[in-house]
């Protein structure tokens, strides 16, 4: 069979299959999973579906930004971009690749990814694993020569492990420089709570040498900040503020979170928990954040979507478009599938 008729059928089949890959994956360690996963699109994005064309359906403007569609991948999941041919194909409308950094690091000591099956939920402290921006971007640069880019894609950056906090700037800046060209928008993130101080980043002084290093190297370049959903309203308003005095293009809401909502604290691990259990603590901190830009930049909402029913209820209270990490673990091809088609519906009322 050609590889276009094979791709005819493959979104379908892979909706029916998930239930029964997803069980054979979940037997295997969660980040020995997770690279097989991202290996075998790499290899064979094909099984993903057939490569849409760009915009096939009406684009999602997210901050004067045409996305191909509502929902998108969130950052995390593909950290340096090596499956970018795929995430369109399953119908994501735009992808965001990173935490990226300036120098390639391990990250955390392993295991450092674990799952809640019983919550649906994630626990990780990965540490901005990452081969270095060098490499994303030479990946970037290739994907779009060869025409691929057929949706946006935001690059997450972040500052290496062994940067003190004073010079965290110069890491943003030099990510920001060298995926300029290459990236559709930037994300800045500064609310992992998995690399040590960098929450810290979030205050109005640092967070000002932050963005104005960012804009310096890409004027013209869409650019959104990434919140925590651990800040309080008081603080969440201190850098929406900051976040409007450099007049980003908007926010993204929220990165995982240090609580335990809703886990039956079988499992004792530190680092951030998504997925199911972070939507009690992530809706309203995005719903409070909606209210307070009133429209001044866009918000895409992030965090414990995992039901159609979650994350229409997000585009109801406002948000510009939804991005998947957890969730699509859990739910697959089929939520996936899902969202869009209720996500457009409910955009469009």
């Amino acid at each position: 069979m050609a590889k276009e008729q094979k791709a005819r059928y493959a979104a379908p089949m892979l909706r029916m299959l998930f239930p029964l890959l997803r069980g054979l994956l979940f037997s295997l360690p969660a980040e020995t999973a997770h690279h097989l996963t991202l290996r075998s699109l790499a290899l064979a994005p094909w099984l993903a579906g057939r490569r849409p064309e760009k915009y096939a359906l009406p684009s999602i403007d997210v901050g004067g930004l045409a996305m191909g569609g509502p929902v998108g991948l969130a950052a995390g999941l593909d950290k340096d971009g090596i499956a970018l041919d795929a995430w369109p194909r399953l119908g994501f409308g735009f992808v965001e690749v990173g935490t990226v950094t300036p120098r390639p690091q391990a990250g955390n000591p392993k295991p450092r990814l674990f799952r809640l099956k019983a919550e649906r939920g994630i626990i990780n402290r990965m540490g901005f694993n990452n081969a270095g921006v060098d490499a994303l971007a030479a990946r970037l640069r290739k994907h779009r020569e060869h025409g691929k880019a057929v949706v946006p894609i935001g690059v997450n950056i972040g500052k290496n492990r062994d940067t003190p906090l004073e010079s965290a700037h110069e890491d943003y800046g030099v990510c920001t420089r060298k995926v300029a060209t290459l990236a559709d928008y930037l994300v800045v993130n500064v609310s992992s709570p998995n690399t040590p101080g960098l929450r810290s980043l979030q205050d109005r002084e640092p967070l000002q040498r932050i963005l104005g290093a960012v804009r310096r190297n890409a004027p013209h370049l869409s650019v959104f900040l990434k919140l925590s959903p651990d800040l309080s309203e008081d603080a969440l308003g201190d850098v929406i503020a900051v976040a409007l005095e450099n007049e980003l293009t908007g926010l993204i809401c929220t990165n995982t979170t240090l609580e335990r909502p809703g886990t039956t604290g079988r499992l004792n691990q530190a680092g951030g928990l998504s997925g199911a259990p972070l939507t009690d603590i992530a809706a309203p901190k995005i719903r409070y954040v909606v209210e307070a830009t009133r429209d001044r930049m866009a918000i895409i909402g992030v965090g414990g979507i995992d039901t159609v029913e979650k994350g229409v209820a997000l585009l109801d209270a406002g948000v510009d478009a939804i991005q998947l990490y957890s969730g699509f673990i859990y739910g697959g091809p089929a939520l996936l599938a899902d969202l869009n088609r209720e996500a457009r519906r409910a955009l469009a009322r």
